[in-house]
C-alpha cells in the first residue's frame, strides 16, 4: 500500500499534472484537425466516387475509390510510419509552435497528416452513405429552380446528407480520438506519449527511487480515465441525437 499510495502521490505533482494536461490539449488538436480536415477531403472523394460517372469523369471515381480503400483497408500505424519517415514538412511547422520544440512541431505535423490520410478514407464512405439517403428527386427540384451542379450539392443534397450522418461522424470523431494514441509510437507529444515518458522516468518522482508496478496501473489508469471522460461525453451526445432522430420520425409517422 505504501507503494502504491507513493505512485498516487505523482498526481499530486503539479510539473505532471501540468504535463499530462498539455498531452490532453495536443490530442484534441490533433484529432481536430484530422476530422475537420477528413471532413472536407473526404466529402469530396465521397462526391466524386458516387457522381463522378460519366465517361469523361469516370477517371476521377476511380482515383478516389483506390484513395478510400487504400487508406480505408491498411493499419493507421503503417501511415503513422510512413508520413513520420516520407512526408516533407512546411518551413511553417519548421520551428517552435505553440511552446513545443522545432522536432516536436514536425511531428505534430506529421503526426496530424497521416490521421487526415486515414480518417479522410472512413469518413468519405460515411459521407456516401449519406449522400445514397438523399432522394433523387431533390436534384430534380433544385434544378427546376434554376440551380446548377454544384449549387445543388451545396444547398440541397449536402446539408441533407451531413444531417443523416452526423451520429456516425460523432462516432468517428470517437474513434480518432482513441487512435491517436497510436501516435506514442512515434515519440509525439499526444496525452499516451507523455503518461509513457513520465512512466519512464517515475522513480524520479514517486520518492521509492525505482519504477513500481503500481506507477504503471496509476499512469495508464489516469490516461484511461482521461479517455474516457473525453469519449463518453462525445457517446452521450450521440445517443442523445439518435433519440432525437428517432422523435423525429415517429411524429413524422404519425
Amino acid at each position: 500500500m505504501d507503494t502504491f499510495g507513493n505512485s498516487l502521490s505523482m498526481l499530486k505533482n503539479p510539473a505532471i499534472l501540468q504535463y499530462i494536461w498539455k498531452g490532453v490539449v495536443f490530442t484534441l488538436i490533433i484529432s481536430i484537425i484530422a476530422v475537420t480536415f477528413g471532413i472536407l477531403i473526404g466529402s469530396v472523394l465521397a462526391i466524386v466516387r458516387n457522381y463522378c460517372i460519366s465517361s469523361k469523369t469516370r477517371v476521377f471515381k476511380w482515383i478516389a475509390s483506390i484513395y478510400i480503400e487504400i487508406f480505408r483497408n491498411t493499419p493507421l500505424l503503417l501511415w503513422i510510419f510512413i508520413c513520420l519517415v516520407f512526408c516533407p514538412v512546411p518551413s511553417l511547422f519548421s520551428r517552435k509552435l505553440f511552446g513545443l520544440t522545432s522536432v516536436e512541431t514536425k511531428l505534430l505535423f506529421k503526426a496530424a497528416v497521416a490521421l487526415i490520410l486515414f480518417s479522410s478514407s472512413v469518413i468519405a464512405e460515411i459521407i456516401r452513405g449519406g449522400l445514397n439517403a438523399v432522394a433523387h428527386g431533390q436534384f430534380e427540384a433544385g434544378r427546376s429552380q434554376g440551380f446548377h451542379m454544384f449549387q445543388v450539392m451545396i444547398y440541397i443534397v449536402l446539408p441533407q446528407a451531413y444531417k443523416s450522418v452526423i451520429p456516425t461522424l460523432l462516432s468517428q470523431v470517437i474513434t480518432t480520438i482513441k487512435d491517436s494514441s497510436y501516435l506514442a509510437n512515434v515519440a509525439t507529444i499526444e496525452l499516451m506519449a507523455r503518461v509513457k515518458q513520465i512512466l519512464s522516468s517515475a522513480n524520479r518522482y514517486n520518492g521509492t527511487g525505482t519504477i513500481n508496478v503500481s506507477d504503471v496501473f496509476v499512469l495508464l489508469g489516469t490516461a484511461c480515465v482521461i479517455y474516457f471522460i473525453i469519449n463518453y461525453t462525445l457517446s452521450c451526445i450521440v445517443r442523445h441525437m439518435q433519440k432525437g432522430k428517432k422523435r423525429v420520425v415517429v411524429l413524422t409517422e404519425n
